[in-house]
């Protein structure tokens, strides 16, 4: 019978084949079906401007400083004082992120003492060569209107409305929790997103405890 058992074996293969065929498939149609992305997705950073179209970024190079991979550099230039870039003293004059090297840990975001730099919902990046994937200023500032930048066109797998969507890693973990932020405006306004709304969810219900029924005769 070994003759028979070799002449199964090439068909044995096909045998979990057979069995998934006609189970419903896990998996999505991408692009034309997207999971829906949280709060707190981390993706492509945008540099913020204020709603009067100055810059957020004020050039101390803190983002770059704690960045663990390294894919940030910043150089500051002081600011012209007939006509300021941002409200500091010094401003963002070259602002670069190697999107090859980043590993969207948001640790810039953190770090950030003006909130100039936060994350999106834009994930979907290629590129042909390795110098496009190097973010300038030009690309990662939005205009003055809000408008962000990207240096790809919008299609089938790039959605430039998710741009301006993000920063709610932001918002979620700023108060850390604490009740006594509930219901307080924490983030100034941005050219891009507006005023951003009050921290809620914050506070825990206080149990109601019955206290002990007296004993009778008492």
């Amino acid at each position: 019978m070994s003759w028979f058992a070799d002449l199964l074996g090439p068909f044995r293969g096909f045998a979990v084949t057979l069995r998934q065929a006609g189970k419903k498939p896990v998996t999505r149609r991408y692009p034309a079906e997207k999971r829906a992305k949280p709060d707190r997705f981390h993706g492509r950073h945008v540099l913020n401007r204020y709603p009067d179209g100055m810059e957020k970024c004020i050039g101390c190079e803190l983002c770059a400083g704690v960045c663990p991979a390294d894919c940030i550099y910043v150089r500051g230039q002081d600011n012209p004082k007939d006509d300021p870039v941002s409200p500091g003293e010094r401003f963002g004059f070259v602002y670069e992120i190697n999107m090859l090297r980043c590993i969207f840990c948001a640790m810039c975001v953190e770090a950030c003492p003006t909130e100039a730099i936060t994350m999106t919902h834009l994930f979907e990046m290629s590129v042909t060569n390795r110098e496009d994937a190097i973010y300038t200023k030009d690309e990662l500032l939005v205009d003055r209107d809000g408008t962000p930048n990207h240096s790809q066109p919008a299609g089938p797998l790039i959605d430039l409305n998710e741009l301006r969507i993000g920063d709610g890693w932001m918002r979620a973990t700023s108060p850390s929790g604490r009740m006594e932020y509930e219901g307080v405006v924490a983030w100034t306004p941005s050219a891009r997103t507006g005023d951003l709304p009050a921290e809620i969810g914050q506070s825990v219900p206080t149990p109601v405890v019955e206290p002990d029924a007296e004993p009778d005769g008492v």
